[in-house]
Order: C-alpha cells, then sequence, then structure tokens
C-alpha cells in the first residue's frame, strides 16, 4: 500500500527531525497541560467575582427604585399642625377643595418631591376629581398635557390601586422638544378617612418621571466594555435599560454563544424582574490571554533553541554528504575542473575519492566527444559559407567579360564599382550578422550587375513595412543567393520578369519574402527540393537554397531558416524568417 505521508530522503532533514521531535513533544505536552489549569483557575476566579459583582450592582438599583418608592410616600408624611383632625384625615377635601396635599400646596409638595432627588426630572399630580394636572419640571417647559398618556398609566392602576406602579424607560414627548428617555413612578393618594370596610377613594395619582441616566452610575461598577451588554428588565419582559441596544432581551443574552459572552443574571424584587449582564469573554480574560501569550511566548523561545540546537547537531553530522551534494549540483551544471578534498579515510572518504574519479573520466569524454563535434560542425558551416563566395564571384566577372565583349561604355566602369562593393562585402570575414540596409545595400548591387547582363529585362522591387526597422541584424549573404536563383531557373527563361522582396514583422519574427513572376516549380519538383531542405544530410547540386537554410538554422535554431512555395507557370516565393532582437 502507497503511503500518503512524504517521508523526507535528507539525512539532515532525518536527524533534525528526530532531535527536536523527542525534545518539543515533552515541552508541549507540559507546557498545554500547565495552560489549561491555570486558564481553568483564572476563568473561575472572574466569573466569581463578576458574580459577586453583579449582585452587588442589583442590590444597588433595587435600593434606588425604594429609594423613589419612598419619595412617592411623601404624601402620606407631610407633617402640619393648625389642622383638626377630621381635616388631617380628609384628604379629598384638602385636594379638591384647599389644592393641598395635606397641609401643602400642591405646587409646593411637587417642587419639594422634583428637587429630592437629582434623576427627577418632572414631576405631576392629577386630580381625580376634574383630571386636572399639576406639574413641576427642572427646565420650566410648558407641558404638553395631551400627550402625557396618564390615563393609560391609571388603567394599568386599577387593578392594584394602593401599589406603586413603574412604567418602563419612554421619552418625555410631552415637553416642547425633549426626547429624554425617562421612566416613570406613579402612586395613587387614597382618602383614608372613610372606613375599612368600604373601598378606598382615589383622589388623585402622582407620577414621578426619572431619567434613565440613572443606570449609568452602576455601570461603572462592572467596567463594561464596547462589545459587553446589560439590560434590566420587569417580570412583564419590559425594558428599562440596555447597555448597547435597548431591544436587547433575556432570550437573546441566555440563548447566545456560551463559548463567546459569559452570561451572568441577578433578581430584582421590587420589579419583580432581573438584571443580565452579557460578558464578551475575549475582553474579559484579557489578562489570561496575555499570560497565555506569555507561556507561549516561553515556548516559543525553548523550541527555537532546540531547534538550533537540533540543527546544528544535525549539520555536523551531515555536513560530509550536503557539502558532497553541493558539489554534484556544480557538476550538473557543467563546471567539471573541480576535485573535493578528501579529508577522513571512512565511509565519506571513500565516496568523495569514487566522486572525483567520475568527474575526471566524464571531463575526458567530453573532450573527445563532445567538443569534437561541435569543432567538426563549426567547420562545416564555414565550409557552406565559403562554398558561396566562388560561385558568386565566378559569375559576375562572367557578367563583366561578357558585357566588355559586346560593347565599352560607361556602364562597365559602373558594373566594376559594384563588383567592388560586393567583393568588400563578402571578402570580410569578420562578421556573419550584418543590419537589413546593409544587406540591402549588397542586394541593389549585384542586381545591378544582373539588370545590365539582361538588358533591363526584370526588374528588383522592395516594399519595406513602417514597423520594421532597418538597424536589424540578419544573417549576412542571405538575399543574394535566393535572388539569384530566382533569375537563374525562375525568369531567365521569360523575356521580362520582377522579382519582388517584402519585409514585414510577424509576432516576434521578421519575414522576408522574396517572390519572383517566372515559370514556378511543378509539384515534384517542389517536394524534392522541400525534402532537400528538412534533410540535413540530403546532397544537392545547387548551394543557394540549401547553403541559406543551414547557415540560418545553425546561427538561429531549428524553428527559423526558409520555406518554399511555388505554383507552375505562376510564380515561386522564398520566406525566410529571423528574430526579432529584443530591446
Amino acid at each position: 500500500m502507497r503511503s500518503w505521508i512524504p517521508i523526507p530522503k535528507s539525512i539532515f532533514v532525518k536527524f533534525s527531525a528526530s532531535f527536536i521531535l523527542v525534545g518539543l513533544i515533552p515541552l508541549f505536552a507540559l507546557s498545554f497541560f500547565s495552560v489549561q489549569i491555570f486558564s481553568g483557575y483564572v476563568e473561575r476566579y472572574t466569573t466569581s467575582n463578576l458574580q459577586q459583582m453583579v449582585m452587588y450592582m442589583s442590590y444597588n438599583i433595587n435600593s434606588a427604585f425604594q429609594q423613589y418608592n419612598d419619595i412617592s410616600k411623601l404624601m402620606y408624611n407631610v407633617r402640619y399642625e393648625g389642622l383638626s383632625e377630621n381635616i388631617r384625615r380628609n384628604q379629598t377635601y384638602n385636594v379638591n377643595e384647599l389644592e393641598q396635599i395635606n397641609s401643602a400646596p400642591i405646587d409646593s409638595f411637587l417642587k419639594t418631591v422634583l428637587y429630592s432627588d437629582p434623576y427627577i426630572t418632572g414631576a405631576y399630580f392629577v386630580r381625580e376629581a376634574d383630571e386636572k394636572i399639576y406639574y413641576q419640571e427642572r427646565e420650566n417647559r410648558g407641558l404638553r398635557s395631551e400627550f402625557l398618556p396618564f390615563r393609560q398609566w391609571k388603567e394599568k392602576m386599577s387593578s392594584q390601586p394602593s401599589k406603586v406602579a413603574i412604567f418602563p424607560t419612554h421619552q418625555d414627548q410631552y415637553f416642547p422638544g425633549a426626547r429624554r428617555d425617562v421612566f416613570t413612578i406613579a402612586r395613587n393618594l387614597i382618602d383614608t378617612s372613610g372606613s375599612l370596610k368600604h373601598e378606598h377613594k382615589v383622589v388623585g395619582t402622582l407620577f414621578l418621571d426619572i431619567d434613565k441616566s440613572m443606570f449609568n452610575r452602576f455601570l461603572s461598577e462592572l467596567y463594561l466594555g464596547d462589545q459587553d451588554e446589560l439590560v434590566l428588565i420587569d417580570g412583564k419582559d419590559d425594558i428599562y435599560f440596555g447597555h448597547l441596544d435597548a431591544r436587547l432581551n433575556e432570550k437573546l443574552l441566555l440563548n447566545s454563544n456560551k463559548n463567546e459572552m459569559l452570561v451572568l443574571q441577578e433578581e430584582i424584587p421590587f420589579l419583580n424582574g432581573r438584571l443580565i449582564a452579557g460578558i464578551h469573554r475575549e475582553g474579559l480574560f484579557d489578562q489570561l490571554f496575555s499570560a497565555r501569550a506569555t507561556v507561549y511566548i516561553a515556548i516559543l523561545i525553548c523550541s527555537l533553541v532546540l531547534i538550533i540546537m537540533g540543527t546544528w547537531f544535525s549539520r555536523r553530522l551531515a555536513s560530509p554528504i550536503q557539502n558532497l551534494i553541493q558539489q554534484m549540483a556544480v557538476v550538473e551544471s557543467g563546471k567539471l575542473d573541480m576535485n573535493l578534498p578528501v579529508n577522513s579515510n571512512d565511509e565519506m572518504g571513500r565516496l568523495t575519492q569514487g566522486f572525483n574519479r567520475m568527474v575526471e573520466r566524464l571531463q575526458a569524454h567530453i573532450d573527445e566527444a563532445y567538443v569534437a563535434q561541435i569543432k567538426q560542425k563549426q567547420t562545416e558551416l564555414n565550409a557552406l559559407k565559403s562554398q558561396i563566395r566562388p560561385h558568386y564571384l565566378y559569375n559576375t566577372l562572367e557578367v563583366i567579360r561578357m558585357n566588355a565583349v559586346d560593347r565599352e561604355a560607361d556602364e562597365v566602369a559602373d558594373m566594376i564599382h559594384s563588383l567592388a562593393n560586393q567583393l568588400k562585402y563578402v571578402i570580410d570575414y569578420g562578421e556573419d550578422r550584418v543590419i537589413l540596409s546593409r544587406e540591402l545595400e549588397h542586394l541593389h548591387d549585384y542586381f545591378y550587375i544582373i539588370s545590365v547582363r539582361y538588358e533591363n529585362r526584370y526588374t528588383l522591387r522592395c516594399d519595406i513595412s513602417q514597423d520594421v526597422q532597418m538597424d536589424w541584424p540578419i544573417l549576412k549573404l542571405s538575399l543574394q543567393p535566393i535572388v539569384e536563383n530566382a533569375i537563374q531557373h525562375g525568369l531567365r527563361m521569360k523575356k521580362r520578369g520582377t522579382v519582388a522582396i517584402t519585409v514585414e514583422k510577424s509576432e516576434t519574427n521578421l519575414a522576408i519574402t522574396i517572390y519572383d513572376d517566372g515559370v514556378g516549380m511543378d509539384k515534384a519538383t517542389l517536394a524534392r527540393i522541400t525534402e532537400i531542405l528538412n534533410k540535413p544530410d540530403a546532397l544537392s547540386r545547387s548551394v543557394g537554397l540549401k547553403n541559406v537554410h543551414e547557415r540560418v538554422r545553425s546561427m538561429y535554431g531549428e524553428q527559423y531558416g526558409l520555406s518554399v512555395s511555388s505554383h507552375e507557370n505562376i510564380g515561386t516565393s522564398v520566406l525566410l524568417c529571423f528574430p526579432i532582437p529584443e530591446k
């Protein structure tokens, strides 16, 4: 069965892995169990402290509600003198006739209640007989009584008229321009002068608006973070305040992910509700995470020391092998003039001696075979180049001789001048590549002699594309043999003809096409020439196309060279491809 785990092949890797694993496994195991025990202790301690803080906060909030409840009872505790006992107890008479609560005017009583606590923003008393509203407000803004929902509040209090009522957080929109969040405490003023056997009579109702910011002083006790949540709800799931979002409720907190949030809750007896705190563990255990980070850093340092020691020890064992591998890579790159020193008589020493002998024999083999083959190829290439020059010189001299015999004129001087230019161009053995413009100049000198020889029956036309640069290099003496071949085999049998040359840029190649409108070739002749060009060892009497093709391929590569296409009685086209030099 094939293993899916790759097995390291390096001795250095095996030594290092063995040494490091023996040290890292106990280190990681001990560190893991230590961190787990320490983390559990810190989490339990932190959770216990938070639970106590939430309980203390719930106690303070309950006491605050009880304080406002006591303030609402001041209607029954006002001291007064000079009134009879019956008048003292007859709250109906005091409120309806004297507009007093006991012996104090209603407005004075409301102002006393308003300034008894800094978080009370407004105090209202609604008389039951005619629903007249008395009010006091800290900022002295006019009350829009139509927006005060006292009827709804009194309806909710009708089932238990003698008990205090608390209405959840809302906005005091019944004051112009006010948008404060407040909750309201309400208590009925009941006339207790009647018999206990009859129902108590409600004389009026006191309402106290408490600013929601009252809860902010309790939030500082928990040091809540930006993502922590706190919500206070009563027994009817009405929300009094929330730290992040007033829409939060107990179900959202209690059903939250326990791995991300720690949920604590305490009862609020006055509201018959609960205080629920949701603390994100990420912010809660910052110190724990810092301690863990310290332990992890210590583990990392120990691991690095262990890895360094293991690497150093393993390198001492595997260094001779690594050195030999590096030298083998140098030999693979082609550098064979090297000899490794033998520093020991063990297995590594004998292996080094064998490697040195192998390199020596490889160098000798390359000297005998590869270098000799390169020299042979270079000799063949020089022979191919030299074959063109005598053949071309013979034809040129023959043209000049025939013209001199026929007539003596200035043309002879021009032809000799053209011949001198060509000889200077051909005999220069110091360069194998020339720029495109020089090769075309040489071709025009050659064609001038041809045109004189054949009495201007043949025309040379050059078409060079605009994106072709004349200083691009091509193979020297690559165009003239093809033009000569076109005249000798294509146009010579016709009275008149044209040799056209087009130079174009094709992607990364320079394409030069030489075509004539001569007699062309049949399919058999074209196939034979194509076979001669494609077979390196094929023999041919013609040194024109074959030699140019071989020279181009030898200099630029197998993908370059020339290709021939022809149609009988139409003409022949020869395509030469050269690489375009990089910028």
